[in-house]
């Protein structure tokens, strides 16, 4: 993997910006592209060893730009399990992100809400996940030169981070949720057998995504900061038959008040 990174770093050096930021955009979250000055945009087909992304609300490029004057590397869609691919290929963009020079993590995704407190379209900060998912990103000989052996994950989201963003909604009037992530395979649906499972073991949301790219940033030693935009809900009594248009609307109804809150704390950060 080391091998490869480098080659995929190899072919990205020509548009290296020097960012510090990584932004990955979840399900119908991309908008944050429209006030992004675009300096490059590399297909993920391109990039020596990155996989491509096959879902529909997924654009599948890497961009180079700047946001607010502060330069970003912005994945514009990413990669699931369900797709079929491993974990080491869900988390691999984020190996070379860091190996470009990056720091700190932003991610965002579409989730299911768990808590009966939640309404769609809610943004919720993930102050820690769940990993229901069926294979481990890190399985496998260690590379010390990217990470420890057995990553401490007592902080998996980045404190101080979570702070600024409380700060950040307190100033520009956003509503914000916080709450733990579950991460399951998909790309079926819950039952709401699952969903009540999912609730009692500690679960505000879940999603199917986040997790891997959480764990390998975290074996490197990133910052991460991650929200989920509810954009249906798994709660008794509220479940019902949803599309992947009805969490495209969702999200889009979000999507104005999370770009606030991005641009805000990327100049903060």
């Amino acid at each position: 993997m080391f091998k490869e990174t480098q080659e995929s770093i190899d072919f990205l050096n020509p548009f290296y910006n020097e960012a510090k930021i990584g932004i990955i955009l979840g399900t119908g979250l991309g908008a944050l592209v429209n006030d992004l000055l675009i300096e490059h945009a590399v297909p993920y087909a391109e990039i020596p060893h990155f996989p491509v992304s096959t879902v529909e609300s997924h654009q599948g490029k890497l961009l180079f730009g700047k946001l607010n004057t502060v330069p970003v590397i912005v994945m514009q869609g990413r990669f699931h399990y369900y797709e079929g691919y491993s974990m080491q290929q869900v988390s691999y963009p984020v190996r070379v992100l860091k190996q470009l020079g990056v720091k700190t993590l932003f991610i965002s995704n579409a989730s299911g809400g768990l808590n009966p407190n939640f309404k769609v379209s809610d943004l919720m900060l993930i102050t820690d996940h769940i990993n229901l998912l069926p294979e481990h990103p890190l399985r496998g000989k260690n590379n010390d030169q990217l990470g420890p052996r057995f990553p401490d994950m007592s902080e998996p989201y980045d404190l101080k981070l979570i702070e600024i963003a409380k700060q950040v909604a307190k100033d520009i009037n956003i509503s914000l949720q916080e709450g733990v992530y579950v991460a399951v395979q998909g790309p079926a649906l819950e039952t709401p057998a699952e969903y009540k499972y999912l609730r009692i073991i500690g679960g505000d949301t879940v999603g199917m995504s986040t997790v891997p790219e959480n764990i390998v940033a975290r074996h490197m030693g990133m910052r991460v900061f991650a929200v989920s935009v509810i954009t249906d809900l798994g709660v008794p009594g509220l479940i019902k038959k949803i599309s992947l248009q009805d969490v495209l609307q969702a999200a889009a109804k979000a999507e104005p008040q999370l770009t606030r809150l991005i641009h805000e704390m990327v100049k903060r950060v």
